[in-house]
């Protein structure tokens, strides 16, 4: 490492990192914000409201670790330098030993910056939740469906490598492969923060595996990511009855055979959106129509944050087109390989990695960009 002796460590930033929640990360505003709520949580009719408790409790064990995690970083901060000056007095023959020490310090300090910097730009108020992702095949058959079984793989197994839970909801196969549609709960902490740089269209351009004349196709499909609603919202999305159409059927297992003999399966229609949502993967009815209601609750709770998201965006002058007009990523396959995200730029040739689950460098471009336009948003 023959740059060490450059090595400096400003602390605290000069130029603290902005997040989405709309302020400036400072260790001083978090132990103000930790006064209340440990008066909170010693209060003796804490639990008269257990929900309120519950959520005092998370909130002042989420604010102290963070102040622990940055007490820690500065600490080994300190360590870094420390050792940084032992090399400069060091002898010359125990220098490349001390140097060895500093630049494998040196790269784990670079990796919790990297993981710290990641969970500054996941500020939003929603940031924090599970995700209910969906995947749409979009027109072309069994190719686009085929496309559409390939990025739900790479959605679980990305869900897999990050240690989140994931239970699909609701699956509607093709008629020969693939599947025309699912529904997928992603149960993990700052999964929706993460997923949500994954909505919009996403293309395949590759030789047909079911084409004869091994012809080169493009397909398409339709991401759709919601955080997951919880029982208290500050956005009111409360569902009337009269408002809800709920149906049973059996439910079905790939390639369409039946798997339950009962009506298990439940569709529910609320009737004001159109919105249609489906759960299958319970074997009890109640259950499914738990699972289908929190679904509806999530599309729901998207739905305003959409309208809110365009809001700003005309605000700004960005024209912002949900759905199958916002194509946001690539993946060529053939007659070369390249993943390229189209609002970012960031790209990569290494296209089973991304197929495998690598999503995160894309993640953190789109987070990055996020944070530059809203740093923009709020300087103009």
């Amino acid at each position: 490492m023959g740059a060490w002796k450059n090595c400096s460590v400003a602390w605290p930033p000069s130029e603290p990192a902005s997040t989405t929640s709309g302020g400036a990360f400072d260790l001083p505003g978090i132990e103000a914000r930790l006064v209340p709520l440990r008066q909170q949580s010693q209060a003796p009719d804490l639990w008269n409201d257990q929900q309120h408790a519950q959520k005092v409790l998370q909130e002042l064990s989420r604010l102290e670790g963070t102040l622990t995690t940055w007490a820690d970083l500065e600490r080994e901060i300190a360590d870094f330098e420390g050792l940084i000056e032992l090399v400069g007095d060091a002898p010359e023959d125990e220098r490349p030993a001390l140097l060895a020490d500093v630049d494998r310090d040196l790269a784990l300090l670079e990796t919790r910056f990297a993981d710290l910097e990641l969970g500054l730009m996941l500020g939003g108020p929603y940031d924090r939740r599970h995700a209910v992702l969906s995947v749409h095949a979009g027109a072309g058959g069994t190719e686009a469906q085929d496309w559409a079984e390939m990025l739900l793989r790479m959605y679980l197994r990305w869900a897999e490598q990050h240690r989140f839970k994931s239970e699909i909801l609701a699956i509607s196969s093709g008629e020969e492969a693939g599947i025309k549609s699912v529904e997928v709960r992603i149960v993990g902490e700052y999964a929706y923060g993460l997923l949500r740089s994954e909505r919009g269209v996403h293309r395949l351009v590759r030789i047909s595996p079911f084409d004869a004349s091994a012809s080169r196709h493009t397909s398409f499909a339709l991401v759709e990511v919601m955080p997951e609603a919880e029982a208290s919202e500050d956005i009111d999305i409360e569902i009337a009855p009269d408002d809800l159409r709920i149906d049973t059927y059996r439910a079905s297992g790939h390639g369409g055979q039946n798997v339950q003999k009962n009506d298990t399966a439940v569709r529910i229609t609320h009737l004001p959106t159109g919105i249609v949502v489906t759960c299958q993967n319970e074997r009890s009815q109640g259950r499914n129509k738990e699972s289908a209601m929190l679904v509806l609750k999530s599309r729901l709770l998207e739905l305003e944050l959409e309208k809110r998201e365009i809001e700003r965006a005309k605000i700004r002058g960005v024209h912002v087109e949900p759905g199958w007009g916002n194509q946001i990523r690539s993946y060529v396959l053939q007659p070369y390989k390249m993943v390229k995200d189209l609002r970012t730029a960031e790209e990569t040739s290494d296209t089973s990695r991304v197929l495998d689950g690598g999503l995160d460098g894309f993640m953190r471009a789109y987070l990055t960009l996020q944070v530059g336009l809203e740093s923009e948003a709020q300087a103009g």
